[in-house]
């Protein structure tokens, strides 16, 4: 069973037993464009008593706004009663909810007008009561009624409407991007995870540049990441950043992102670059020209400021933190040691850590002659190579005569680093060299 299937078995259901069905919102929009819609949401007259009724496996995951969840086969469908919201004391959600008998009705709380059409499941007849066959020709992103109140229901919604304008290529309608413009302050009360969740959606679309550049029109970039704003006009000495300025140069890297990008690797794009700002010198302060020194040890800890205030997991942050941290890494790889190499292709992810480089160069003086090289040595070199398994263990170093203690960790590195520079491949190599280094410190450890 498809996720369509899904959706018409239920608006059959309901049907049947003398409700009305139509499917609502992103799917009729995704449909519209000839789109596969990510998933499938219902509307109906039954109340969720009565939804519940008639499917036993469904689960009320918002009963109180009327939001029933139908999980069948893998796949799940959101059920919502037609309502009309009354007040948004918090700015997210209704204070409460009255049933209405019309879609008419229902379709005036929805946040745009390209959100708000309604398809019958069986013949495709399309209910449009706002104009958004309309602005989904147009290319346009409008709000239902007045864009204000829309954004005072949830402030989220001014995100959204920079998020939908970005992956669609429309553009925003004027009294709508007025609107944010006016409210975009306000976006500070939305909590930290929603922010964190439509930032990446907008990152990871396909259409992340387009995305930001909204962002920073409409004044919301400045309030949600002003440290990105702050890249605004921060020049880069032209022979390695021919592009321009930092906001110039990170912009282009958020081009190169593809759709279903990496989570990880598109905040890592984003905040590579982030301690540039603060550490900026011009060429007549230091003699010679631009510098940003330090300004990796400055971006990692404003990156993780950024990836607390935003409530992202240890491990996501840890990951991003990475990224900005090692991006430099690449201009030593020519002269790294074999064992140094190694050691910097084994990061976790590394393919992330790649990843950013390419986009680096590509996005500045496209020299990617580095890229290639650790491309080219990844290819060549086996894994068992880069990831060697322990010739000897501490157990092994306590029968040659050695007692535990630091000794024991400096033996084990050097052991390692011997392996990794192709010095040593065996066991009895191994004990040899242990012998032949470390034999005069066997007594005094």
């Amino acid at each position: 069973m498809t996720p369509r299937e899904l959706a018409n078995s239920i608006c059959d259901t309901l049907r049947v037993h003398g409700y009305q069905a139509l499917l609502v919102g992103g799917c009729v929009r995704d449909l519209l464009l000839a789109r596969e819609p990510a998933d499938y949401d219902v509307a109906t007259d039954a109340t969720p008593d009565q939804v519940m009724k008639l499917f036993p496996e469904s689960v009320a995951v918002g009963a109180q706004f009327g939001v029933i969840l139908i999980p069948r086969d893998g796949w799940k469908v959101e059920v919502a009663t037609f309502r009309s919201d009354v007040g948004y004391s918090d700015g997210r959600h209704p204070d409460r909810v009255v049933y209405s008998k019309t879609p008419q009705e229902d379709v005036q709380r929805r946040d745009f007008t390209i959100n708000g059409l309604l398809m019958r499941h069986d013949n495709g007849e399309v209910l449009d009561f706002i104009g958004g066959q309309a602005d989904l020709k147009a290319g346009i992103i409008r709000a239902i009624g007045e864009p204000g109140r829309r954004f005072a229901e949830d402030k989220l919604r001014m995100m959204r409407a920079v998020r939908f304008a970005a992956r669609f290529g429309f553009g925003i309608e004027k009294a709508t991007f007025e609107a944010i413009r006016t409210h975009a302050a306000e976006i500070k009360k939305v909590s930290a995870e929603r922010l964190r969740d439509e930032l990446t959606k907008l990152l990871t679309e396909g259409s992340a540049r387009r995305g930001f550049e909204l962002l920073d029109e409409t004044g919301l970039l400045q309030q949600v990441l002003p440290e990105i704003s702050a890249m605004k006009g921060i020049e880069q000495p032209p022979q390695f950043h021919p592009e321009g300025d930092v906001w110039i140069h990170t912009r282009m890297m958020l081009e190169g992102l593809p759709a279903g990008a990496s989570p990880t690797l598109a905040w890592g794009v984003l905040l590579h670059d982030v301690g540039k700002p603060p550490t900026f010198k011009s060429a007549s302060e230091t003699g010679d020209r631009i510098r940003f020194d330090g300004h990796v040890d400055v971006g990692v800890r404003m990156a993780e400021e950024i990836c607390r205030r935003l409530r992202f997991s240890n491990e996501d942050a840890e990951q991003i933190l990475a990224l900005v941290n090692n991006h430099m890494r690449f201009k030593d790889v020519e002269s790294m040691r074999t064992s140094t190499l190694k050691r910097f292709v084994r990061l976790p992810k590394f393919d992330e850590h790649l990843a950013l480089h390419r986009l680096d160069c590509l996005s500045s003086h496209r020299n990617l002659e580095t890229y290639e090289l650790v491309q080219r040595f990844l290819a060549e070199t086996p894994p068992e190579q880069v990831r060697p398994g322990r010739l000897l263990t501490g157990d092994d170093l306590q029968a040659m005569g050695f007692r535990p203690g630091p000794l024991f960790a400096e033996i084990l590195q050097g052991l390692e680093e011997a392996q990794l520079e192709g010095q040593i491949g065996t066991r009895e190599g191994a004990e040899q060299y242990v012998l032949k280094k470390f034999a005069a410190r066997k007594h005094a450890s």
